[in-house]
């Protein structure tokens, strides 16, 4: 079967590529399952070492690697280098922090000795998506390798060239062969390879709807999974809050990616005596962005992804409108070619609107207002989500109690929500479970083992 990379924003083909088959897929499984037998006995020491040298590769490649991410899914330039730089970032990070990480802990019993070992399980099998085409894959791979494991990626059939880019970046730094590949293959392929004996884990990242499939072939073969779902973030504004701060913050979390991202700010959930000072600003703002060719250096909206996201957003747009929604700017597709779509502000959003609890991919912010913080709440956990929040505020401690009441895996309070290496990164709910990035998320894929000497 051959796919091919379209560029989002001229529609025109970056490449062709053969997806592999069955056979294939299977044989770089069990290669993957050979190398772990070495690769796992490596001391931590010298697996940090491949990954000093990868940050490097990265870092000298950044512009080729984050002009192959805009080629392919359509993110602004600035960002996709910025990707790859956070990808750097990780694997020295993990570099840095795996040995303390991964030793030994003693406990005190009874027994002579008493300690618990942290060791990887083998062959790891990653389902990644193309929001985010380096820094996916290495959230997940960077701490599941470095415990010892090794991998094979499916990347998104819609980036391919980001995924072997990847597979190039790992070459270049050395490491063993078969440690870390890139499986390009059908999503059924992908299935079937979950069920095979070597693979001791899986880790996904995609629709809920999909991802309860997965969770479903993997626990039926005892197979340990990670799940990242997405979610609705709410971005819960309070009456004391900065306006200016908040509103410049609401459209960076808003727009990110254009707007494709996880855990970019879906809601605004305002309070009531900032509707009209906020809701102004905000607009204004999203008018300023600039529209257009995401090689421009100085563009903040490129292209959503692909035909289908066009589709998907309109949908939302159409829903809410026909409910009552209110449309104060954007809204519609940029020019006959390319996927661009209109930063769009919506007020009077209402809770049978289909946005109200799902996902929207794209740069479409709905506005609700709050007649008081405990609303807020209620208004931020009604989503099917549970990934991350924000709150604003300049009273901090009511800042952290309103934190720990929302259902969600990350709440940031006065800044939007970011994944970082030095904190857990997942969610509850729809949005999934398990926990990638951090001490945490290195040990998702490891058996920790408990010795007892007596």
């Amino acid at each position: 079967m051959i796919i091919k990379s379209i560029n989002p924003y001229t529609e025109e083909v970056n490449g062709e590529i053969e997806l592999y088959d069955s056979k294939k897929a299977v044989a770089m499984l069990k290669n993957a399952s050979i190398a772990y037998e070495k690769w796992n006995k490596l001391d931590i020491k010298e697996r940090s070492e491949y990954f000093y040298r990868l940050a490097k590769i990265l870092r000298d490649n950044k512009r080729r690697y984050g002009e192959t991410i805009t080629k392919e899914m359509g993110k602004p330039i600035t960002q996709a280098i910025a990707e790859i730089e956070k990808c750097a970032w990780c694997a020295e990070f993990y570099a840095e922090k795996a040995e303390n990480w991964l030793k030994d802990e003693y406990v005190k019993m009874e027994a002579k000795k008493s300690f618990i070992a942290f060791q990887g399980i083998g062959v790891i099998f990653s389902i990644m998506p193309w929001n985010y085409p380096f820094w996916q894959v290495f959230r997940f791979a960077v701490p599941s390798l470095i415990a010892g494991n090794t991998t094979i990626v499916k990347v998104s059939n819609s980036v391919p060239f980001s995924g072997l880019a990847i597979e190039e970046a790992f070459e270049m730094a050395g490491f063993p062969e078969n440690v870390f590949k890139i499986v390009l293959v059908t999503h059924d392929i992908a299935e079937g390879l979950i069920k095979k004996k070597e693979v001791r884990g899986v880790s996904f990242t995609g629709s809920s709807s999909a991802g309860k499939r997965i969770a479903k072939i993997a626990t039926s073969h005892l197979k340990k999974v990670v799940l990242e779902l997405g979610g609705s973030d709410p971005m819960i504004i309070l009456k004391d809050a900065d306006v200016k701060y908040s509103c410049e913050n609401a459209v960076k979390g808003r727009t990110v990616s254009t707007g494709q991202s996880c855990i970019a700010t879906k809601r605004i959930i305002l309070a009531k005596e900032l509707e009209n000072s906020f809701t102004e600003n905000f607009i204004l703002l999203m008018k300023n962005l600039k529209i257009g060719d995401p090689m421009d250096p100085y563009v903040d909206i490129g292209p959503l992804a692909n035909a289908e996201q066009v589709k998907l957003i309109n949908a939302f747009l159409n829903d809410a409108l026909g409910k009552g929604a209110i449309l104060k700017t954007g809204g519609k597709r940029v020019g006959s070619k390319g996927f661009i779509f209109e930063p769009t502000v919506l007020t009077n959003i209402k809770r049978n609107m289909k946005l109200w609890k799902e996902e929207v991919f794209g740069p479409i912010a709905p506005i609700m207002i709050a007649k008081d913080e405990n609303e807020a709440i209620k208004m931020a956990n009604s989503s099917l989500y549970g990934l991350g929040a924000s709150i604003w505020t300049k009273n901090e401690k009511l800042g952290e109690k309103l934190a720990r009441e929302i259902e969600a895996g990350i709440v940031y309070i006065n800044d939007y929500v970011k994944s970082d290496p030095r904190i857990p990164f997942g969610g509850v709910k729809e949005s999934g479970f398990g926990r990638e990035l951090s001490r945490y998320g290195l040990l998702e894929f490891t058996n920790i083992k408990s010795i007892v000497i007596k």
